[in-house]
């Protein structure tokens, strides 16, 4: 599928909003506009008061708008991952008629059968992915359209969230008068764009050090496996350094970004740099390892819960490592506090766009490039998730308009592709002792 056209990410974050508008041509995203506002009525990931985030949406759209010289209507939003839950779903639907090709709307229906699940009232289906599809006993199929059965069947993954973020969200998008054009788990988006092919296949956990809170995720198998959000991020960094040196927030983040150091070894004790402490009327020198010390400290109480936890499911046995990202990420010497930490290969990413070269600028981005590189079939299940059928309509129309004309004596060859279709390939063979590791660490 041809995904060109325009997509609009919004990062709604603790400390900043951002917005990046990029134009999809022919898999190339092309950045045309960027908007990044100081953050409202968000508090660890979560918006708590919809006036005041929408207010501050508004203000980033507008500057994006500025940039990139064009309206913004239609917006592609992150989810936070807090109390997220991964399971496994399926749906099963009868064909009408036998004779009868499957369609884009059969696809949206059994995956809204995937859907029916027996959730608490305060949670809410946030995604849905299909592993695979099965026709009459025929699985591994990954788009069924097109083939002749008498029973579709979804094997996927199903995410659900509590029912107050997805709300929240959706009701500060449009009252910062924006349409919702679809939701993307944070993790999953960012996962798919700061890891390699390998990486997403032997597993990697994702790492994003946040203004509100730190989010570890595992991605193994080209999914997302595991979540774990501490509810501690960089503005904890910078009320340590605030209470610690006696001065304002606003003076403590601004050394937190010009002198900080994550790991104090790599500071210097004999470089300092003034600081106004409430109370006093001239600046008193502090020592860059000081500093870095008070950095080092909260940051070593984040990575060792986050340690504890991955450690239960074995993640920090899997050979991709760490990767981090978010705006803590940016501290010099971050790479070297997290190796010493986790025990494990870890590198930072930092997107290589114009403009955009920084840690914080990572999920915004994951958001267009996520969403403009799914597939029809992608977008099709996706649909189930708003009950519109608008997408199956229009490429079956599509399809049907593309179909070769049926002249008689060439039944037999399009029948036979009809069969190689179906009949899934085998899958590749794994050595049983990798078998049994993985199946330990998700089972």
């Amino acid at each position: 599928m041809d995904n060109s056209g325009m997509y609009v990410g919004l990062d709604i974050g603790t400390t900043s909003i951002k917005v990046i508008v990029a134009e999809n041509v022919k898999g190339q995203m092309n950045v045309i506009g960027v908007g990044n506002e100081r953050s409202n009525g968000v508090s660890r990931g979560v918006i708590v008061d919809i006036d005041k985030a929408a207010e501050a949406i508004q203000r980033a759209v507008r500057q994006a708008e500025e940039k990139a010289s064009i309206e913004i209507h239609d917006v592609i939003v992150g989810i936070p991952a807090n109390m997220l839950k991964i399971e496994p779903c399926s749906g099963m639907i009868a064909i009408d008629d036998q004779s009868r090709e499957i369609t884009g709307r059969d696809v949206r229906s059994v995956s809204a059968a995937a859907l029916i699940q027996s959730l608490p009232p305060e949670r809410e289906v946030v995604d849905i992915l299909a592993d695979e599809f099965v026709v009459d006993g025929f699985d591994g199929i990954k788009d069924p359209r097109g083939m002749v059965g008498v029973r579709l069947e979804l094997h996927g993954t199903l995410f659900t969230g509590p029912k107050t973020i997805m709300h929240n969200t959706r009701k500060a998008v449009e009252q910062a008068g924006l349409h919702l054009r679809g939701t993307v788990i944070n993790p999953m988006a960012q996962g798919m764009m700061v890891m390699n092919d390998g990486e997403q296949d032997f597993g990697t956990i994702l790492i994003d050090l946040g203004g509100g809170q730190a989010t570890a995720a595992v991605i193994h198998d080209h999914q997302l496996k595991y979540i774990d959000v501490d509810q501690e991020g960089g503005q904890f960094i910078t009320k340590d350094i605030s209470v610690v040196l006696n001065t304002s927030l606003d003076s403590a983040e601004k050394l937190k970004r010009d002198y900080g150091y994550a790991d104090s070894a790599q500071a210097s004790d004999e470089d300092e740099f003034p600081v106004d402490v409430v109370g006093q009327s001239q600046p008193t020198p502090i020592s860059e390892k000081y500093l870095a010390e008070i950095i080092e400290a909260r940051l070593d109480q984040i990575f060792q819960r986050l340690q504890a936890n991955l450690n239960k499911v074995q993640a920090l046995e899997l050979p991709g490592g760490i990767v981090l990202t978010g705006g803590v990420a940016a501290l010099p010497g971050i790479t070297d506090l997290a190796t010493a930490e986790f025990g494990t290969n870890v590198r930072v990413y930092v997107p290589d766009q114009m403009g955009l070269r920084h840690p914080s600028f990572t999920l915004a981005l994951a958001l267009v490039n996520y969403f403009g590189g799914l597939s029809e079939i992608d977008l099709l299940i996706k649909s189930a998730l708003t009950g519109s059928t608008q997408l199956a309509d229009e490429t079956d129309e599509i399809r049907q308009r593309e179909q070769p004309v049926d002249n008689g004596p060439v039944d037999a060859p399009v029948q036979a592709h009809q069969k190689s279709k179906a009949t899934p390939k085998p899958k590749k063979k794994r050595t049983e002792g990798i078998k049994k590791f993985f199946s330990d660490f998700f089972d």
